[in-house]
């Protein structure tokens, strides 16, 4: 990467925090489109994850007096075992198919969210179990589960402190799980490794800045953008994988 490439990828990975901070979730989900401009998806993948715990471990310190300790253990513990699975395979699925299914996957996402923004699952313990297994292969495989986990928490109706600091704390226990099996994969080259502190201290900065801003700005407002922005990043993701195919 250049200097200016640099510049706005540490720009964007900032914003991004911020972002994923207030609505609960999208850090990855809008940073990992961007990301892909500038490297490709496995060098991403890390990336992405290391912004991504870096902005969850602050939300989990600044939002702690909010943290569901039962829904950290039902989500949380599936989430672990499937995101091994799914890091695991990402050393085996062609990155063109990566990247064609987390296009087509965001896409049908933020459309569907805008269209029914009440849409919420039923809050039992089975669809808790099922929606962290799910979360956790998608983000192992593809580096993004935040989406649908904030579609099954929030049918818990908590308030939007308990939203994010769960949100937030089952999100380190995915990270930390699937980022040491990146790194044991080679997922990162050497030459990127002087990143990792430059992301460790914007996810803090980014999650404290968003704190900040909880209480001013609705929360629903923030979430319509993320959608928007999450639907125009899936249109360049199948867009770019088609053309490798």
């Amino acid at each position: 990467m250049t200097e200016l490439m640099m510049l706005l990828f540490f720009t964007a990975a900032f914003l991004a925090v911020v972002i994923g901070t207030v609505a609960g979730f999208g850090t990855s989900t809008i940073l990992l489109p961007i990301t892909l401009l500038f490297v490709d998806f496995k060098t991403a993948l890390v990336l992405v994850a290391i912004s991504h715990i870096s902005g969850s471990l602050g939300a989990t310190a600044f939002f702690r007096h909010g943290l569901n300790k039962r829904l950290i253990l039902l989500f949380g513990v599936p989430s672990i075992i499937l995101t091994i699975l799914g890091a695991y395979l990402v050393t085996y699925v062609p990155q063109n198919i990566l990247q064609l299914i987390l296009g087509l996957s965001l896409l049908i996402f933020s459309i569907y969210f805008l269209l029914k923004p009440d849409f919420k699952v039923s809050p039992s313990k089975k669809n808790t179990i099922f929606g962290g297994s799910l979360s956790g292969f998608l983000q192992g495989l593809l580096g993004i589960g935040g989406p649908l986990r904030g579609a099954f928490l929030i049918s818990y109706n908590m308030d939007k402190f308990k939203y994010i600091a769960t949100l937030a704390a089952i999100a380190v226990i995915i990270d930390a799980t699937r980022i040491p099996i990146y790194f044991l994969n080679n997922l990162l080259e050497p030459p990127f490794y002087y990143f990792i502190p430059v992301l460790a201290v914007i996810g803090i900065a980014g999650s404290y800045t968003g704190k900040r801003i909880v209480q001013k700005i609705p929360q629903n407002i923030f979430k319509k953008f993320v959608l928007v922005g999450i639907g125009l990043a899936s249109l360049l993701l199948i867009y770019g994988s088609l053309i490798i195919l």
